[in-house]
C-alpha cells in the first residue's frame, strides 16, 4: 500500500467534510500526521489544482476539482440510465451491437453495450478503449467539437488496418462528412478488421458533447446500403437520449 498515496486521501476527505479552511496545524492534529508532512501534501495537491490556500492566514480548502471529477462520474452513470431504452430500441430495430460511448482525450471509453444475437457480430466490452479516429462512435463526436481538436491526432494517427485513416487532411475529411449527414460511419474496419459501423453524437442541455451512440456489426453483412438503412434508426436513438438530458435544438 502507498502510505504516502492513502495520506493524501484522508487529507483530501478532511477537508471534503470541513464546512471552513483548515490551517496545517489544525489538519496535523486530525489526521496525526507531522505538520511537515501535512505541508507537503498540501503543496502537491495545490499543484495539482485540488486545494487552494486563502490568505492571510494560510488556510487550505478545496476547489471545485473534486466535484468536477464527481460530475463526470454521475453523468456517465446517468447518460447510462437514460440511455438503455433507446439502446433496447435500436438493438431491436438493427439486429446487431449497440454501443454507447464517451470521449476521453484521444480515445473513446464503451460505457455500455447490447450485443446482437448473431453468431458473427462486432466484439468490444464494456470499460474498453479505442482510438477515437478509427471508430465511428469516435468520428461523431469529433464532428460535435472544433477543427483544432484534431490535432492531437497528428502524431497518434497509427494505422490499424489497411483503411485506417492516418493523415490528419483524411481525419478532417471525415469529420467534415459526419457534419453534413448528422453521423458518422465506418464501411471497413479501421481499428479492427471487418467492422462496419454507424454512430451519432448525443447532446447535452446546453448542446455540448457528452456521449454518442452506434451500431456495428461485419462488413460481410453491413454494406454501404444497409449503413446508410440504419442512420435512421442511429439518428432517432441519439435524438431520444439528447432530449432525455434535456437537450432541445434552437430554431
Amino acid at each position: 500500500m502507498d502510505k504516502a498515496f492513502t495520506k493524501g486521501l484522508r487529507l483530501l476527505e478532511a477537508l471534503a467534510h470541513s464546512e471552513q479552511p483548515r490551517g496545517i496545524t489544525d489538519l496535523a492534529t486530525e489526521l496525526k500526521l507531522t505538520k511537515s508532512n501535512v505541508h507537503r501534501l498540501l503543496a502537491t495537491l495545490q499543484l495539482h489544482g485540488y486545494v487552494r490556500q486563502i490568505p492571510p492566514h494560510s488556510t487550505y480548502e478545496l476547489t471545485t476539482k473534486m466535484w468536477e471529477l464527481g460530475h463526470h462520474v454521475i453523468r456517465r452513470m446517468d447518460l447510462v440510465k437514460l440511455a438503455r431504452p433507446a439502446m433496447t430500441k435500436l438493438a431491436a430495430a438493427t439486429g446487431e451491437t449497440i454501443h454507447l460511448s464517451v470521449l476521453e482525450g484521444t480515445d473513446v471509453i464503451y460505457l455500455d453495450k447490447i450485443e446482437s444475437d448473431h453468431h458473427i457480430r462486432a466484439h468490444t466490452s464494456v470499460g474498453a478503449r479505442a482510438p477515437a479516429y478509427t471508430v465511428a462512435t469516435g468520428k461523431a463526436m469529433l464532428a460535435q467539437l472544433p477543427d483544432s481538436y484534431l490535432e492531437q491526432f497528428r502524431s497518434r494517427l497509427t494505422r490499424f488496418t489497411d483503411t485506417t485513416r492516418t493523415t490528419i487532411e483524411e481525419l478532417r475529411e471525415d469529420v467534415e462528412l459526419a457534419r453534413a449527414q448528422g453521423y458518422a460511419s465506418v464501411l471497413h474496419g479501421e481499428w479492427r478488421e471487418g467492422i462496419a459501423a454507424c454512430a451519432c453524437a448525443i447532446l447535452g442541455r446546453s448542446g455540448e458533447l457528452v456521449g454518442a451512440i452506434g451500431m456495428s456489426g461485419p462488413d460481410s453483412r453491413i454494406k454501404r446500403k444497409q449503413i446508410k438503412q440504419f442512420s435512421v434508426d442511429v439518428l432517432e436513438a441519439a435524438g431520444s437520449i439528447s432530449r432525455a438530458l434535456g437537450y432541445r435544438p434552437r430554431g
